[in-house]
């Protein structure tokens, strides 16, 4: 069933951009973690949905912010604090065919699609204008997402968690055109140990679709590949759909999601850094 919550009259209307926040509440790491609390600079305590959709909603050049959920609990909180919710299938493989079904449930006619993390309240809103700014400027990419190149220490960090069996964010490798080749939970490229190490880039998870490219998504089986690396825009490599990589910049506090438990300080910790209460 598909049920739609808050602000239903706006839905339909051709404004250009929507944002969709995909958000579960059954996550195999983290039950429930779109709802646990994080205190902000000054001691307020918000949800990790809101924060995230309180993030959303600076992004400028946006139409409509939508939440897209399994889960009523979600959806009743989402409710509470004003947003706009609609309720989708529980058989939604990732956050790319959540959005997919939201943007039919909904009755969006955006032509441009944002997926925003609904665990990543540091994401910053100039990486995800700079998504809208690119799609506006090259009218035959059919996708985007935004990459961080790492400094040294960074890097340095990167492979000391692999070396340790940790894995934060995915890095991504891209030809010359900046379409990305491939992306990947381990640190790619590989490094041999007689070479300089290159340039690492991280992938900071936020998503711009065509409204085609997401229809199409859901048509297509997911990929030996994005099955084997739990991510989901392999699908699109899989079948030629080309990815477009837009660097930005590191932003201050670092651009941690809570992914488990622990992360909670880390994202705390960032949001004192930018002063976000």
């Amino acid at each position: 069933m598909l049920r739609i919550v808050g602000g239903r009259e706006d839905a339909g209307c051709d404004r250009g951009v929507a944002i969709i926040i995909p958000a579960r509440y059954g996550s195999t790491r983290f039950p429930g973690k779109p709802l646990v609390e994080l205190r902000g600079v000054a001691g307020s305590t918000k949800s990790l949905l809101q924060r995230s959709w309180e993030t959303a909603r600076l992004v400028t050049g946006v139409g409509e912010v939508w939440i897209a959920t399994d889960d009523v609990r979600i959806q009743e909180a989402a409710a509470r604090f004003g947003a706009r919710v609609v309720l989708t299938p529980a058989d939604c493989r990732n956050g790319t065919e959540r959005c997919c079904a939201a943007m039919v449930a909904a009755g969006l006619k955006a032509d441009l699609i944002i997926n925003f993390q609904g665990d990543a309240p540091l994401t910053p809103p100039l990486a995800v204008e700079a998504l809208i700014e690119t799609m506006a400027a090259e009218s035959g990419i059919s996708v985007a997402t935004t990459m961080v190149r790492s400094s040294p220490v960074e890097a340095d960090c990167l492979w000391a968690d692999e070396r340790a069996g940790r894995f934060r964010s995915p890095t991504v490798v891209f030809d010359r055109n900046l379409d990305a080749l491939y992306f990947s939970r381990r640190i790619i490229p590989h490094v041999s140990a007689r070479t300089d190490r290159p340039p690492v880039y991280l992938h900071l998870e936020v998503y711009a679709y065509r409204r085609d490219a997401l229809l199409a998504y859901r048509t297509l089986e997911p990929s030996e590949f994005e099955e084997a690396e739990g991510l989901e825009q392999l699908r699109f490599l899989d079948a030629g759909i080309p990815i477009r990589m837009v660097e930005v910049g590191a932003p201050p506090g670092g651009i941690w999601e809570v992914n488990s438990p622990s992360d909670v300080v880390a994202v705390e910790a960032g949001l004192t850094e930018r002063h976000i209460d």
